[in-house]
């Protein structure tokens, strides 16, 4: 129990912060990681002498790929009486939040295949064979996945924001 508790334990906030940018609620990733670290304390026997962190990824993106599933399937439920009013509207404080939304925005345009390997790879700092491992695919589907959503990113980057078109004021001579 000591071992897995070493191996496990300081690959938490690496979890949290996958779960979060595939779910983008904070409780439900806190959930989906608490579910991934219940499956692999219950499932620690089955594990192979591989890297652990892979095994880890592998079950969180299983268990939200499952979840994503299941909800497309019944639709999204919002409780609004267990809700504060805040949380179903935010004005943005500062323009680095609105770039972040954005940029977010744009990569849950993605399709989640070249999603999944975008995070993986560049933002948990995973090898291409570590995350062929955890999306269980070749490492070359990993690298022309990576370079297509890198490509399509840059491509929706560069691209205006719909809500910034609709900020526009056109400006008419009081003579027309």
């Amino acid at each position: 129990m000591q071992d897995m508790l070493v191996q496990v334990e300081p690959l938490i906030p690496a979890l949290r912060r996958y779960a979060r940018s595939l779910v983008r609620d904070r409780v439900a990733a806190d959930d989906l990681v608490q579910d991934c670290l219940e499956r692999a304390v219950s499932r620690w026997y089955q594990r192979r002498d591989g890297n652990v962190r892979s095994w880890l990824f592998s079950i969180l993106h299983n268990l939200a790929v499952d979840q994503f599933r299941r909800s497309a399937s019944r639709g999204s439920h919002v409780p609004i009486d267990e809700r504060d009013e805040n949380e179903f509207g935010e004005a943005a404080a500062q323009e680095q939040k609105l770039m972040y939304q954005d940029v977010l925005n744009k990569l849950a345009k993605l399709p989640r295949d070249q999603q999944a390997v975008l995070l993986l790879v560049a933002v948990e700092d995973l090898s291409y064979a570590d995350a062929a491992k955890v999306l269980d695919i070749p490492v070359g589907t990993v690298m022309s996945r990576l370079s297509r959503a890198r490509e399509r990113l840059q491509q929706e980057l560069e691209r205006p924001s719909i809500g910034a078109a609709g900020n526009i004021v056109s400006i008419r001579s009081a003579r027309e």
